[in-house]
């Protein structure tokens, strides 16, 4: 059986995400990706910014053979071996020692939805610690926004979300904010995208 597992949702938006991910960034640099899942992110990003060494993580271990072989699959050569990584901890990563350089990019798609709250305040603070001075955060996915209508789509995905789980649904902008600030981070960028998502940028307070 093949390792390989597949996200519709990550097939659709890595196109529209790679196109900002150019605009925001140098031609090299070191990422981490928070939450990799199946490993698509990982292999179309990596394989197109080859300046670009990216360490994907997951708090699965069952992601991992899957994360390596989209990698293969793509070609890409930038890719390190996937790390488990719970956001929530005060040590990234889960095993061995902490990672020992900093990141210019951290990188999260689609999970503040679908973990719990505490999830977000662990992703902020950890990125205080492992972001380079003047790296960012990006994150994607829905929102809801003050203000701004919410999308009928996105108010049947937030039932849905918390329908199966009490702990998941769509996180509020204004909250978010919040835990960034108490973290140090600041939004820089709110990036309109396809499918009433958002791609938001933080980088640290000045």
């Amino acid at each position: 059986m093949t390792p390989l597992q597949h996200s519709p949702a990550a097939e659709r938006n890595s196109a529209a995400i790679l196109e900002q991910l150019r605009a925001l960034l140098g031609s090299t640099g070191e990422a981490l990706e928070i939450a990799s899942g199946t490993g698509q992110h990982a292999a179309t990003f990596a394989a197109a910014l080859p300046g670009w060494h990216w360490q994907p993580s997951d708090w699965q271990a069952d992601a991992f053979d899957s994360i390596a072989a989209w990698t293969s699959q793509s070609g890409a050569h930038n890719v390190r071996a996937p790390v488990l990584l719970d956001v929530r901890a005060a040590s990234w990563p889960a095993d061995g020692p902490p990672f020992g350089h900093p990141f210019d990019l951290i990188y999260c798609a689609n999970m503040l939805h679908i973990a719990p709250w505490e999830c977000c305040a662990g992703l902020m603070q950890g990125a205080a610690r492992h972001l380079a001075p003047q790296g960012l955060l990006v994150t994607y996915g829905p929102y809801l926004e003050d203000g701004v209508p919410t999308a009928a789509s996105n108010l049947a995905f937030d039932q849905s979300l918390r329908e199966r789980h009490p702990a998941w649904g769509l996180r509020a902008l204004a909250a978010v904010q919040v835990q960034a600030q108490s973290a140090g981070l600041q939004l820089r960028e709110r990036c309109a995208m396809p499918a009433n998502n958002l791609l938001l940028v933080f980088g640290r307070s000045l």
